[in-house]
């Protein structure tokens, strides 16, 4: 017999509503016909007590600290998988054999290459545009490229659309950053892997050749690993909720960048060098902002320690620690900043008021310190964001579309405002 909840409202009606259990034991109360019965409809801001759907893509655990995709523990998927290997495990649903991952991995690789009109679409940015503005812009232009991309078209031909999206964001992403520091773009190429194709295309220039190291790629793959999806966050619900209106599979992703694009939302690493940069400008002194992170009367904050869905640790932190410290021991990057990071992260974890508040280190603030030993600039860590994000988008955009009981999204409200008023004429009002 399945389980019922019994609402009881003020004006003696009651309703009782199916409560629903997941694979991991989560209960969830149905309420997708508590205002048709009533009247009545239930108010979270934020949303953050409401389920707009039932996934099998991620499952998140902040209380336990456990992150799953498709059932797969993110801990043994970034030790043994390459990126475009998770990006097929995300929106295929099952690990790729030998074969469907040489077909994936080929099929974005040759659709690497951005149409040569697009290449003038950034001559019409200005030299400071920020590069999650030319990529949402870049990648929501793609839907005029082609045919496949509109309506139902974008839905049945999700498999060719997706291999252009994370090959062609890449490119762009790429292009984004020469095009802010003046240099000229380099075309991917096709013989080296996802993360060494963006590498190439970020740090090359004519005039010499760029050696690709080994272990920076690794460590980008598995940072992209990481950030390849998060449940129901703000920017794959902004993916849903646009794509709920048939908007095409570009469109939709563009939305999730922009969405992203917030530094409450995807700017935290880039908030955690800032942080750093500050810390170090005013001498250094590690000890003094501790102190200040303790006291609640200052204004400053730790940035990159604490989660908010996280309750006790976050799963992707202890694993991009190690590699962290493999990268900075290996590149051998003497950076006063990166020197801050380490002796931050030291006595955060050895101070029993960050022990007791379970303020430990995110992604976010190794993420921050890697890509800043790599050589990526400030500006383009949230892009970095988006790059691995993407698959994570797809696959949520595609299960959506997917769900016999999806609507278009349609939020209701409580309206608080004055009610009906008499309309004067200008004369009349004072």
């Amino acid at each position: 017999m399945s389980e019922t909840a019994k609402l009881s409202l003020p004006d003696g009606q009651s309703i009782e509503l199916p409560v629903l259990t997941g694979s991991q034991n989560e209960k969830a109360i149905d309420i997708s016909n508590l205002r048709t019965k009533t009247g009545h409809i239930t108010l979270d801001p934020g949303y953050v007590n409401t389920g707009p759907c039932e996934s099998t893509i991620t499952y998140l655990d902040g209380e336990k600290g456990i992150l799953q995709f498709r059932g797969y523990p993110v801990e043994e998927l970034a030790e043994q998988s390459t990126f475009i290997e998770v990006a097929y495990l995300l929106i295929h649903g099952e690990l790729p054999n030998k074969e469907q991952l040489g077909n994936f991995a080929d099929r974005v690789s040759k659709h690497s290459m951005i149409h040569e009109d697009m290449k003038l679409f950034f001559e019409g940015f200005s030299q400071n545009a920020h590069p999650m503005v030319i990529l949402s812009s870049m990648i929501s232009s793609l839907s005029a490229y082609y045919a496949e991309a509109s309506g139902k078209a974008s839905i049945e031909n999700i498999g060719i659309n997706s291999a252009r999206l994370i090959a062609k964001i890449s490119t762009i992403a790429a292009f984004s950053y020469k095009k802010s520091v003046g240099q000229p773009f380099v075309y991917p190429r096709d013989e080296l892997s996802y993360c060494e194709n963006f590498l190439n295309m970020m740090f090359s220039v004519p005039a010499e050749s760029y050696d690709i190291d080994p272990e920076v790629v690794r460590s980008l793959e598995v940072m992209l690993i990481l950030h390849s999806d998060h449940e129901q966050n703000c920017s794959a619900s902004t993916v849903r909720v646009v794509g709920s209106s048939m908007a095409n599979v570009y469109a939709s992703v563009a939305s999730g960048i922009l969405a992203l694009w917030g530094p409450l939302h995807g700017g935290a690493n880039q908030q955690a060098v800032q942080m750093l940069q500050q810390i170090y400008e005013d001498g250094g002194n590690i000890s003094k902002y501790v102190e200040m992170a303790k006291n609640k009367k200052s204004k400053f904050r730790l940035m990159g320690f604490g989660h908010r869905v996280y309750k006790n640790f976050d799963p992707r932190a202890i694993i991009i620690k190690k590699v962290c410290d493999r990268l900075l021991n290996k590149l051998g990057v003497n950076d006063p900043l990166l020197e801050i990071a380490l002796k931050l992260e030291k006595a955060a974890l050895e101070d029993d008021f960050f022990i007791e508040k379970k303020l430990y280190p995110t992604l976010d603030f190794y993420t921050g310190i890697m890509y800043r030993a790599i050589g990526i600039p400030l500006n383009m860590f949230t892009v970095m964001f988006a790059l691995g994000r993407v698959p994570g988008w797809i696959a949520q955009w595609k299960e959506m579309h997917g769900d016999a009981k999806q609507k278009i999204a349609r939020p209701r409200q409580l309206y608080t405002g004055p009610n009906k008023r008499k309309y004067l004429l200008i004369s009349e009002r004072n």
